[in-house]
């Protein structure tokens, strides 16, 4: 078990490394749209059999979850639908005509904001628009975020009869003053239905995002949020720390670090929330994430068949990655890039029918080295080098050894069960580039 003295010495400021290099150290002065599209070709050239993952990023929210760190856009004119759509589905063209061909898609995630924002007629638009141009590979996963007070049975059947299979809610809290804290606002009642209607249509995975460390969040709060939590038995559990950002995310100065849980007391939420969801027959498949043993991500785990990209955890498998819409990133493996951040600025791009990247990095052979070595860690616990770990990680490590978090051979490294809790802190041991140039300012949450 993870002690209150483990958690408050490796509680520092850590990447969470869906990406590497992290994006802060992205050398995006050596990027172009042109090296991008030469990227996306030739790793499609390579790969094109495997097939290609969609990241979808749909902004617009009716309000503004001020614990939320994601970009989003605030309004509730639905007329703003329609138009982003087509800026998406003309930019997927662009990426269509890049491949040189209708590529299989493997997978499908609807992101955001609040997908679900969006009417379920239009989302059928987007989505048929998307499989217009590609072919949907028999073994494809698709999935969306759906928040649980404004989710119809309409955006279930019609996702559903569109392939989707796989939905995820936002709970975070039922604790009536915690959520009017966040202002997110949804009962035990609205999930249940969603819940229960998603499994009756078909849904073979229901995902809850749990979230720790909020404002106003109290033990038995967050005790009675999991019992329910655990009474409705999702498939898979997400249950992470709140990231109190808020010189990045003015929202979050709704409130002030005084009504946070620091300390003793955020770590006791985190190990309370554990305990209870392994004791209900949940399984600790990676950082912060959890499932039941039927679980598809689960079976991933066992088998060392995890991956991790911008989308989180997930069981496919695929080396380009396509981002959508305004913010996403996208992944050829050999490089990132990233859309505009503001709706308008994307949109002015398709507007103009260029390829709407606006930065990005190239992965020198090093960087690459390294992704695999992290990703490794992420997805498996584990890694092993082609000869020895070299001196300076291995000096990185040594604290983690002597804490038993890891096990250390001359090429291979691994987490202990107590160490899968601290795997960031593992990872840092390996980012080269967050050793040469430590942030002068807190760009990172903490991974505690």
């Amino acid at each position: 078990m993870e002690t209150p003295a483990l958690l408050k010495k490796y509680n520092v400021a850590a990447p969470r490394y869906t990406s590497y290099p992290t994006v802060p150290y992205w050398e995006t002065e050596h990027f172009s749209a042109e090296k991008w599209i030469n990227a996306v070709q030739h790793t499609y050239t390579r790969h094109a059999t495997e097939g290609v993952s969609l990241y979808i990023h749909l902004p617009f929210c009716q309000s503004l979850c001020t614990y939320c760190g994601c970009n989003t856009r605030i309004t509730r004119n639905h007329a703003v639908e329609m138009p982003y759509i087509n800026a998406v589905l003309k930019e997927w063209s662009m990426y269509v005509s890049i491949l040189g061909e209708k590529p299989k898609v493997k997978e499908i995630h609807l992101g955001g904001g609040t997908p679900t924002f969006f009417s379920a007629e239009n989302l059928s638009v987007l989505i048929r628009g998307i499989l217009h141009k590609a072919e949907l590979a028999a073994d494809a996963e698709l999935s969306f975020e759906a928040h649980p007070a404004n989710t119809t049975t309409q955006h279930l059947k019609t996702l559903y009869n569109l392939g989707f299979r796989r939905l995820s809610l936002g709970v975070q809290d039922f604790d009536p003053v915690v959520q009017l804290m966040i202002n997110r606002i949804q009962t035990p009642q609205d999930v249940l239905r969603v819940t229960n209607e998603a499994r009756a249509i078909g849904y073979q995975s229901v995902n809850f995002d749990l979230i720790y460390g909020l404002p106003a969040q109290t033990m038995q709060g967050l005790q009675e949020t999991v019992n329910e939590v655990i009474a409705m038995k999702p498939d898979r559990i997400a249950f992470y720390s709140y990231a109190h950002v808020p010189w990045l995310k003015p929202g979050q100065r709704h409130y002030t670090e005084k009504d946070l849980p620091v300390g003793d007391a955020k770590f006791a939420l985190y190990q309370t929330g554990k305990d209870k969801l392994t004791s209900a027959g949940y399984e600790d498949v990676g950082m912060d994430h959890f499932s039941l043993t039927t679980d598809s991500l689960y079976a991933a785990s066992r088998a060392k068949k995890l991956h991790r990209n911008f989308m989180g955890y997930t069981h496919q498998h695929t080396h380009l990655l396509i981002g959508l819409g305004v913010s996403s990133i996208s992944d050829s493996w050999g490089a990132f890039a990233q859309n505009p951040k503001t709706v308008e600025a994307y949109l002015t791009k398709m507007e103009e029918n260029v390829l709407a990247v606006e930065k990005g990095h190239i992965l020198s052979t090093d960087d690459l080295t390294t992704r695999a070595h992290i990703l490794n860690l992420m997805c498996r616990g584990e890694t092993t080098f082609d000869g020895q770990i070299p001196d300076r990680v291995k000096q990185r490590l040594l604290p983690l050894l002597d804490d038993e978090l890891i096990l250390l051979s001359e090429d291979a490294v691994r987490a202990t069960t107590n160490g899968k809790s601290f795997i960031r802190n593992v990872c840092m041991a390996f980012d080269e580039k967050l050793w040469l140039k430590k942030p002068e300012t807190q760009v990172f949450s903490s991974a505690v």
